[in-house]
């Protein structure tokens, strides 16, 4: 990380299909090894997938889902005095995103369907449900963080 001056964002081009940013930066979190347009194409089949299932809007269950997986507050180590302590924060809106889609990805690809479009369709739907992998961890950031309220003075 350089410590001269900050790294400039990137502005990301929204999605062909839907025009959407959110749904773009959710496709780069799910590219492997820079194959986006298998990335792009499992997303979509992901989305027909859950408008099969839910029939409902797949876009709006897709948002409500991220909405819903986002943490408000974490953790982070702070070492002051020879000993650490883990002090709650609040998370930024851009990576409260990230988190969620990562928590998403990951717990979608350890799911025992058989493809990643159906893990992926399936952990989306839990999380909108408010149930799930995904909403399991958010719970466990924000139970760390809530016993270690103690330690919110150090916050920097």
């Amino acid at each position: 990380m350089s410590r001269r001056k900050r790294a400039q964002k990137r502005e990301i081009l929204p999605d062909p299909k839907y025009h959407d940013k959110m749904i773009a930066k959710f496709i780069n979190q799910m590219m492997v090894c820079g194959k986006k347009s298998l990335s792009e194409k499992k997303f979509y089949k992901t989305l027909e997938l859950i408008e099969k299932k839910a029939n409902d809007d797949p876009l709006n269950i897709f948002k409500k889902a991220v909405g819903n997986v986002k943490p408000k507050v974490e953790v982070k180590s702070r070492r002051i005095g020879g000993s650490t302590y883990q002090v709650p924060i609040e998370v930024k809106s851009d990576r409260q995103q990230t988190l969620a889609f990562r928590w998403i990805i990951n717990f979608a690809r350890k799911r025992h369907e058989k493809t990643i479009e159906e893990k992926l369709a399936a952990e989306l739907l839990a999380a909108y449900n408010n149930e799930g992998a995904s909403i399991k961890k958010r719970e466990e950031v924000w139970r760390m963080a809530e016993s270690n309220k103690a330690f919110a003075h150090f916050r920097f």
